[in-house]
């Protein structure tokens, strides 16, 4: 018998050993870096298509509408869920903000440019998103888009990691990991509202603010193909409503229970917060569908991770933002372009935050630079009803925990506890991770694990962000 990952196995067979080096030439072929193809039209359009990709800042699984939450009115999303394409399997690559980012960015493992961990104003300040990485904004940049981003960073706090330095030509918002919703000051008393690479004070709820800048960039670009990021701070902590006071002023200290806000209830703020971006999102569309720009626009909506289960809500997963139980990283995703994508399907192929890149430069039809090696795989042709995704594994990783997905299996690790054994789920069955059949399907586990390790060796070495 032999023992990995806390599973028990029997390695030998009638042909003898385990095929080791299989299983590791399959998870190396299914993980390893692509050359992603350019999408060919049947006849190539005059002007390519605008990309609008917005990100949701900790909203749970259950939190919309269409997701079955009855308690908050998103009439907005639910709205793009119908005209759209609904992604029911659709898993952020971390579950915390800046891995996830960085994954988004680059459609690459975040292992890969050593972001594994949330980037602290405290600690990281001389840390960020290497410039040797090649972003989807440097890329539509170079095919003549016009690029911004309007909101959250945290991919870096000095000028040397700026968006600007990663493709985007416009920058409005902040770096660090949250600011108060009010006054824009950051946990650590910092004032942090920017245009560019300076900081230039604003007044305005954040939500508002952002979507007010993103409205004018496509009014501004209208007549010209281009790529907006609207990465919003919408719902993260602290927990304050548009109607609420500001909580933090300059110089104060912001990392205690202080974080959180001042409002007692919280769970009633976080439901303005979540309305109050639904709201939001529908301007942004309503200014598409005024200027006639619905049908050459392709937008994308998910979230950075799960949410804070005391606030919101997840269910049917188990889990929460930080977990890698599905809570933590299965996250709602709609997809939507009138006339391409077909209205009111549902999907339940397993995608990653990492499959944005390549599949927005495939339904733009925009070449990559020759070499570029992604992780990411193109879901245009399940978007636009020519194919689905081909099998692969997908991975997760954080310092406390793996996991390993192939088809409805999972494999969560324990990756700090030695002597805590690895455990198998059906997520086809058990959504919510409650039956370990690990020592019901051994050879799963095993080749989950096997696989596991391949890719941590590929990828990253543990530890190394």
């Amino acid at each position: 018998m032999t023992r990995v990952r806390g599973v028990d196995f029997d390695l030998s067979s009638k042909g003898g050993k385990l095929p080791r080096r299989d299983l590791l030439l399959n998870v190396c072929a299914v993980a390893a870096a692509h050359v992603v193809p350019k999408r060919i039209f049947a006849s190539e359009p005059t002007r390519k298509p605008n990309i609008i990709l917005i990100l949701a800042d900790d909203l749970g699984y259950g939190d919309l509408g269409c997701y079955g939450n009855t308690d908050i009115t998103t009439s907005s999303l639910d709205a793009l869920a119908m005209r759209g394409m609904r992604l029911t399997d659709f898993h952020s690559n971390g579950a915390m903000c800046s891995p996830t980012r960085a994954a988004l960015l680059t459609g690459r493992y975040q292992q890969r440019c050593g972001i594994e961990s949330v980037l602290s104003s405290k600690r990281d300040r001389e840390r960020g998103l290497p410039l040797a990485e090649t972003t989807f904004a440097a890329v539509f940049r170079d095919a003549g888009y016009a690029t911004a981003i309007f909101g959250k960073w945290h991919l870096g706090y000095t000028s040397e990691f700026s968006p600007l330095r990663h493709g985007f030509d416009q920058f409005r918002g902040y770096v660090a990991g949250g600011l108060d919703y009010h006054s824009h000051i950051d946990r650590s008393g910092r004032p942090d509202w920017r245009r560019n690479d300076q900081l230039e004070p604003d007044e305005g709820y954040t939500t508002d603010l952002l979507t007010d800048y993103g409205i004018r960039f496509i009014e501004e670009n209208k007549d010209r193909s281009f790529c907006l990021y609207m990465p919003y701070q919408a719902v993260h902590f602290p927990f304050q409503g548009p109607r609420d006071k500001a909580d933090r002023v300059t110089g104060g200290d912001y990392w205690s229970d202080a974080k959180y806000g001042s409002r007692k209830d919280r769970k009633a703020a976080y439901k303005e917060m979540v309305e109050s971006l639904d709201h939001n999102i529908g301007r942004i569309v309503s200014t598409l569908r005024r200027l006639q720009l619905q049908e050459n626009t392709f937008l994308f909506f998910t979230s950075d991770n799960g949410a804070y289960s005391w606030v919101g809500r997840n269910s049917p997963c188990s889990g929460q933002k930080g977990s890698l139980l599905e809570g933590g990283h299965r996250v709602p995703a709609i997809a939507y372009w009138p006339g391409i994508i077909r209205p009111g399907v549902v999907s339940d192929q397993t995608l990653m935050t990492i499959d944005l890149f390549p599949t927005m430069a495939a339904m733009s039809a925009v070449e990559l630079p020759m070499g570029i090696m992604l992780d990411g795989v193109d879901f245009d042709p399940l978007l636009t009803g020519r194919g689905t995704v081909p099998d692969r594994m997908v991975f997760f990783r954080t310092s406390q925990e793996g996991a390993v997905r192939r088809g409805p299996w999972k494999l969560l690790i324990k990756r700090t506890k030695k002597n805590v054994p690895a455990q198998l789920f059906n997520l086809e069955e058990d959504i919510g991770e409650r039956h370990d059949l690990a020592k019901r399907h051994p050879g799963i586990a095993q080749e989950l694990a096997i696989s596991f390790d391949a890719w941590e060796e590929q990828v990253a070495p543990p530890g190394s962000d």
